[in-house]
């Protein structure tokens, strides 16, 4: 089986639109049984970012419950915080790509962004620690 990231770029997409507008194929064509009226959640974006919230904070648990020691843990911590980071700027230019990533305010904007970027980052830290590859 050979890897393609395409896939994995394809597969986040069609995630992307599960949680979308809405919007389906057989309304634009018609066949409709009638007029549905969709409440949309309010408060969707804190939604999110609680849960990502909650993520990297039972991550952080995970970790920090009994770290390994590390000669240098400054560097390694330094290190995959950087990753995290960069991780998490691909994953906001994918939802920018997707016209996915526009907020009604600067709050929503910055709890989402410092959410998800502790989540791949403790995300990273967990797999780095826990995983016994490194």
């Amino acid at each position: 089986m050979q890897f393609d990231f395409f896939d994995i770029v394809e597969g986040i997409g069609d995630i992307f639109t599960i949680f979308g507008d809405g919007k389906s194929s057989s309304k634009n064509l018609g066949y409709d049984k009638g007029p549905k009226t969709k409440k949309k959640s309010k408060y969707i974006v804190e939604k999110i970012s609680a849960g990502f919230l909650l993520i990297a904070s039972i991550l952080l648990f995970i970790v920090i419950k009994d770290i390994l020691p590390l000669e240098s843990e400054v560097n390694t911590i330094l290190v995959i915080s950087l990753i995290g980071l960069g991780i998490s700027f691909i994953f906001f230019f994918v939802l920018h790509v997707l016209e996915l990533y526009y907020f009604k305010s600067i709050f929503q904007l910055l709890l989402f962004s410092v959410s998800s970027i502790l989540m791949f980052t403790s995300l990273l830290m967990t797999v780095y620690f826990r995983s016994g590859i490194f």
